[in-house]
């Protein structure tokens, strides 16, 4: 059903709640990914793990849970993980590739592209992607943050038609299945609104990063670039070869109808929006019905400091977030052109980029 596929291995996944390595469940793990790869599809793998496995390796030494000692244990546990995929896959013949990414790395476009371009040429050549991220040089400003949303910005990288998020829960519950007996699992999510996001709660292990909310941030990045998002168990029989079929499991994400182009992608999930903007009821309507850029004459407030080419955020009239942009201007000078009409622009400031303060087309609804 599928032909392009990420799969996150989450670090409950890898470990099967214990804090080292499950050797024979993780072998389980790449020899359903050897199949895929067999019969033609293209397998990109999005792994957790190096800090447990750096624990292991250092003999579970007891640390202060400081940002260097992390990538300390990053550094020593990606280069052992690493080897543990080449010797699996290795027994299918398949060669392997590591990428490590950080947010720097989406945030600019040349590197944003450079990323896609090397995932794509490593598919073109048979060879298996495994991605994480860098969290040996990786300093909070520059993280991803969790492999959750690390794979689904990998999905959009690698234009996949799928993203599995295999964890250490069966799916999405209408209550905390550990302590409500009447939790059921939710089959499909077409919308992901405040009532979904109220059922996410956290890792049961808590050997990773990342709980069901974090999963829910990546499904509705993913299913934004045109991938269908499945969130199931990873310990669950032969569950890649039933997800990828299109076999009824765990929780699914429809992809949305039109995905967004890939300019389009890189603005709403590879940027952070480096400040907002709130508009008005008027502007508001003109953007999510009409589709029009953005004037400053329907600017109500600036916030945060920007300048001219940074991801902003404009929220609407109620404070929530309407879309993302690349603004045409400064924030300084966009609090003067607030309220103003655009013929006004180069009076008040003594130049203009235009008439408008974003673009539509440097413009994604949200």
């Amino acid at each position: 059903m599928y032909e392009r596929v990420v799969i996150k291995l989450g670090t409950s996944v890898l470990t099967g709640g214990t804090p080292s390595l499950d050797h024979p469940h993780m072998v389980e793990l790449v020899r359903q990914c050897a199949d895929l790869h067999k019969r033609g599809k293209d397998v990109i793998v999005c792994t957790s793990g190096a800090i447990a496995v750096g624990r292991h390796q250092l003999d579970f030494p007891v640390l202060a849970p400081t940002l260097s000692n992390k990538q300390m244990l990053a550094a020593v546990g990606q280069s052992q993980l690493m080897h543990q995929y080449e010797r699996y896959f290795e027994i299918y013949g398949i060669h392997v590739g590591q990428i490590l990414l950080t947010r720097s790395d989406l945030d600019f476009r040349n590197r944003f592209l450079n990323a896609r371009d090397t995932l794509h040429t490593l598919l073109e050549h048979g060879i298996i992607p495994i991605v994480n991220e860098n969290d040996a040089v990786a300093t909070e400003e520059i993280r991803v943050g969790d492999n959750d949303n690390l794979s689904a910005l990998v999905a959009m990288l690698a234009e996949a038609d799928l993203l599995l998020m295999l964890t250490d829960q069966p799916g999405l519950f209408t209550a905390d299945p550990r302590t409500d007996p009447e939790a059921q699992l939710i089959p499909e999510v077409a919308e992901i609104d405040e009532t979904i996001k109220a059922l996410a709660g956290d890792s049961v292990t808590g050997l990773g990063v990342g709980g069901m909310a974090t999963k829910l941030q990546a499904a509705d990045i993913a299913r934004r670039a045109g991938a269908d998002v499945i969130i199931t168990a990873g310990s669950a029989p032969d569950i890649i070869r039933r997800a990828v079929a299109g076999e009824a499991v765990g929780t699914r994400f429809p992809a949305l109808e039109s995905p967004l182009e890939n300019r389009k992608r890189w603005i709403y999930a590879g940027l952070r929006p480096s400040g907002s903007i709130t508009i008005d009821a008027g502007a508001a309507r003109a953007l999510t019905a009409n589709g029009s850029s953005l004037l400053p004459a329907g600017i109500v407030q600036v916030a945060g400091e920007f300048t001219r080419g940074d991801s902003i955020s404009i929220q609407g009239p109620d404070g929530r977030e309407l879309a993302r942009g690349i603004t045409r201007y400064t924030s300084a000078d966009l609090t003067r052109i607030a309220g103003r009409q655009s013929d006004d622009i180069e009076a008040v400031l003594g130049y203009a980029y235009g008439p408008v303060a974003v673009h539509r087309n440097d413009m994604i609804l949200v």
